[in-house]
Order: structure tokens, then C-alpha cells, then sequence
């Protein structure tokens, strides 16, 4: 069985907003380790496994180390989760795997569709990785659930780059497609409505709900080589909810990947 090694990725440079998404990995840690809950998921698999190999949190000063670090955790042969950090590591992270899966399906959970093509003068700003990943072909297919802030500029971005969007105004998680390549899962914490994540930079209310994200990964039938969760700001934080909502969700996902 390959290994799975967890990096965590302390930038938030590209933020344009509010500051503190990196301060994110150590705390998420610690609500997983912290004694609350065991370290099985809901289907009884435990992320307590000699397979995983946790390296630790990377400060990160120039924006592309993201990809160097990614890259040569993926030479080891393992697959990599990772903890951001705001969301513009996703696209070096999927810049590191396009060598090693040049086919790759991303599944993308968030309020946002993060397709500008350049936020604020910055093409490499939290609002433009997938627009990135999109351009360079590094996906097959892009599937967005829990949008809900669409403008017109990213909506036609969507429609050029052929990106599947799942609006949380008609959304319907018994539609969301199967994948056939190799899946890469995206989870940005704003995905979720403020009241189960208040601990997000844009609170985006109307979102989806902790028990449907669940689902939603748990219904995943395909293998899943490489995740991130990104966006958890600790300084916007009520009594650490959003620390343990994104350790579970990292409990569920690192549990699919095994």
C-alpha cells in the first residue's frame, strides 16, 4: 500500500482579504490529536496507520517552493495530503502532479469558484488557482459543489473551460458525477455554511452543511491520490469549531485515500 504524506503549507500571501489561513496546520493537528475523538472514520477506518507519514508544517517565502515541496514528497511514490494555507497553493500542488497524473479529475468544494483570471493584478491570487489549473490542461475534468457567488466574468471562465458547477441554489449531491481518472479532492472551509465554519476569512452564509460534505466524500468512487483542505483562518475562530470540523473532514478524506 503506497504511503500517504501530510505537508502542511503555512502561506497566505495570496490571500486578498483577511490574513491567517497559515496559521491553519499545526492547530488542525492538534484538534485531531487532542484526545476528543478516535482516529477512525465513519466507516471504520483508522488514520492511526503506518502508511502515513506526516512532515511536518512549511513556511513558505517564495510562492513556487509549494511546488518543489509537493514534488519531491511525490518522487518518494506516495500520494500527499496537505494543509493549507490559503487557495492559492492548489495550483502549484496540481502543477507538481501533472507529470505523474496527466490525466487527473479535481473535485472542488467551496463557496467560491476561484476562477478569475487575475484577482487584484495577481494571477496567482486565493480567486484564480483553478483558472491556472484550468489554461495549463493539468485537469480532465473540474466539478465545483457549494458555489454561491458567481459573477459574470467567472461564469463565462466556467463555460470556457467547461468546468462543472454544482450552485448551492439548485444543488442536488445525487447529481454530482462519477469520476474515471485518478481524483484529486480541493476542500476550501468556506464550502460550508459560516454556522458549521465560522473560522473563514468570507463568510458566504447559504452553504453547505458538514453532514452533506460528508456524504459527499464518502460517496467517492474512484481513487483519490492527493487532497487539500484550505481556508481555515484560526483568528476568525468560535471555541475551535472550525479546527475540529476540518480534522474530521481530514479524518474522512486521508480514510478515503487509504
Amino acid at each position: 500500500m503506497r504511503k500517504i504524506i501530510i505537508q502542511g503549507i503555512k502561506f497566505d500571501e495570496k490571500s486578498s482579504y483577511q490574513k491567517g489561513p497559515k496559521l491553519a496546520p499545526p492547530l488542525i493537528r492538534e484538534a485531531l490529536n487532542c484526545g476528543s475523538a478516535n482516529m477512525y472514520t465513519e466507516n471504520v477506518i483508522s488514520i492511526e496507520n503506518s502508511i502515513l507519514d506526516d512532515k511536518g508544517d512549511f513556511e513558505i517565502s517564495e510562492y513556487f517552493d509549494i511546488e518543489k515541496i509537493t514534488k519531491k514528497h511525490l518522487n518518494s511514490g506516495a500520494k500527499i495530503f496537505t494543509l493549507g494555507g490559503d487557495h492559492s497553493i492548489t495550483f502549484p500542488i496540481i502543477k507538481a502532479h501533472n507529470e505523474k497524473y496527466p490525466k487527473l479529475d479535481i473535485l472542488h468544494i467551496d463557496a467560491h469558484a476561484d476562477l478569475y483570471d487575475n484577482y487584484e493584478g495577481d494571477r496567482y491570487s486565493h480567486a484564480c488557482p483553478f483558472a491556472r489549473i484550468m489554461e495549463n490542461g493539468f485537469a480532465v475534468k473540474l466539478v465545483q459543489v457549494g458555489i454561491r457567488t458567481l459573477n459574470t466574468h467567472q461564469a463565462q471562465q466556467a463555460a470556457k473551460f467547461n468546468v462543472e458547477i454544482h450552485q448551492m441554489k439548485d444543488l442536488d449531491l445525487s447529481t454530482i458525477p462519477t469520476f474515471k481518472n485518478p481524483l484529486y479532492i480541493s476542500l476550501d472551509m468556506d464550502g460550508f455554511d459560516p454556522a458549521f465554519a465560522p473560522g473563514v476569512s468570507h463568510h458566504e452564509p447559504g452553504g453547505l452543511s458538514s453532514r452533506e460534505v460528508i456524504n459527499l466524500i464518502q460517496s467517492i468512487d474512484t481513487e483519490v491520490i492527493g487532497a487539500d483542505i484550505v481556508e481555515y483562518n484560526p483568528t476568525r475562530d468560535f471555541q475551535n469549531m472550525t479546527a475540529f470540523l476540518a480534522a474530521k473532514m481530514m479524518k474522512e478524506i486521508i480514510g478515503k485515500m487509504i
